[in-house]
């Protein structure tokens, strides 16, 4: 029987890598959409036609209302699907992001940031806990913008609370150790995904001065962070817990 991992925001990018990755592993996945369904069903039926076993389900991360009845949907995929009712892991990846002087920032924007990037990981993590099998793992994607080597003007807004969900993860790591559950969170460096309204696509001018930051002399891809958290979740990672895993290239040094 597959060990099962649920990843937030799953259709594309950093998810959709963690998802591939994962089945490639031999994982069962189930993973959410927000707006672009056919993409999750399309990445579905990859994960199947490479022999995997993947599920999507819709989730507005925002909305801590919806929680409940989300939690009924992953165990009715659980134990249909699967014939289990635990989870192995849980990747909270959904997210949004973008940047604005701090002087610019409206309460709306922080507001939206914050249900998002932590109010929202936050109490799903919680309402899931009882499905999240003792010994299994939790990975956060959080953000270099969080750390020093990431800092840059116009990102205090989102990078707050991705710092946030820095800390959160040592203080899960401690709470949860009874249950032998390992708590950690990749923090990813500039990478080529469809944040920002997709803006290394619409505007490449942006990308040049971004890749003089980084030694290994390009952009990251979803691939190169799938796979740190699909390590994450994977008992070659049995002893890690409470830590942040930068992947960015070496992008500062």
């Amino acid at each position: 029987m597959p060990q099962i991992a649920l990843i937030t925001g799953g259709s594309a990018g950093i998810g959709q890598a963690a998802a591939f990755a994962a089945a490639e592993r031999g994982f069962g996945v189930i993973f959410t959409y927000y707006r672009h369904q056919a993409e999750a069903r399309e990445t579905v039926q990859k994960i199947e036609a490479a022999g995997g076993g993947a599920a999507e389900l819709y989730l507005d991360v925002a909305d801590t209302n919806s929680f409940a009845q989300f939690y009924g949907s992953v165990e009715q995929i659980l134990r249909d699907k699967w014939k289990t009712s635990k989870l192995h892991a849980l990747v909270n990846n959904a997210g949004i992001g973008g940047g604005a002087a701090f002087e610019d920032v409206t309460e709306e924007s922080f507001d939206q940031f914050h249900q998002v990037l932590f109010r929202g990981p936050y109490f799903l993590t919680q309402r899931l806990l009882p499905l999240l099998a003792d010994g299994g793992a939790i990975v956060n994607t959080g953000s270099n913008s969080a750390l020093v080597s990431g800092v840059e003007a116009g990102y205090s807004s989102y990078a707050s609370q991705k710092a946030g969900l820095h800390l959160l993860t040592r203080y899960w790591a401690k709470e949860l150790a009874p249950r032998q559950i390992r708590v950690n969170a990749v923090a990813p460096g500039s990478t080529r995904t469809r944040i920002v309204d997709d803006i290394f696509t619409r505007m490449p001018e942006v990308i040049p001065p971004v890749v003089e930051t980084v030694p290994f002399g390009r952009l990251g891809e979803p691939e190169d962070i799938g796979k740190v958290i699909v390590f994450l979740i994977d008992d070659a990672s049995a002893w890690v817990t409470g830590q942040v895993i930068e992947a960015s290239g070496g992008q500062g040094l």
